[in-house]
């Protein structure tokens, strides 16, 4: 048997005997402690799965230890600002034995589950086409969206060396005749 149990802005798979490290819960070594957040209960054939939590199903526990994490280094730049912060933090955890799993609400297998969520999926449609019809005959036509201009393809643009030789070719050809040629004529 197993859980899906929320605590600290987590999600963790517990089964009974396990040992997780959460978030700091308050309480001393020792201490037994009661998470409510069940997300789903499942003992191998049935399953129960929450909208969002499980109603009546809670996971007991125990709590070992309340140690501190790892220092990690909070580091800020802003280059060329001369900004530079650096900063340690130490998370603090606590370290939980799984006592028991207790199961409430109603079991469904995940088969039952397919048929629940169909089930009212059927049934709306029936309503919203009434209204539907009666939407589509007072509302005016619409108008196809515009089309978006097309994107400018990469490849359009020459490689620098053929664009050297044609342009220098170019500009010969179109350059006019000079303006002592023209006077003399």
């Amino acid at each position: 048997m197993f859980a899906v149990i929320k605590t600290g802005g987590k999600q963790y798979k517990v089964a009974k005997d396990d040992i997780i490290l959460v978030e700091r819960l308050p309480g001393d070594a020792g201490a037994a402690v009661s998470i409510d957040d069940v997300l789903m209960v499942s003992n191998g054939k049935d399953q129960t799965i929450g909208a969002p939590l499980v109603s009546g199903a809670s996971v007991a526990a125990t709590i070992l230890d309340q140690p501190r994490g790892d220092k990690i280094i909070v580091f800020k730049k802003n280059r060329r600002k001369n900004y530079r912060r650096r900063a340690g933090h130490r998370q603090d955890l606590t370290v939980l034995r799984i006592t028991s799993i207790l199961a409430g609400g109603k079991k469904s297998t995940k088969a039952a589950a397919k048929a629940e969520t169909t089930a009212p999926a059927k049934a709306e449609p029936a309503k919203s086409k009434a209204t539907a019809k009666t939407a589509a005959e007072t509302a005016p036509a619409k108008t196809a969206p515009a089309k978006k201009a097309p994107a400018k393809k990469a490849s359009a643009r020459k490689p620098a060396a053929t664009a050297k030789a044609s342009s220098a070719g170019k500009t010969a050809a179109k350059r006019p005749a000079d303006k002592t040629s023209k006077g003399k004529e």
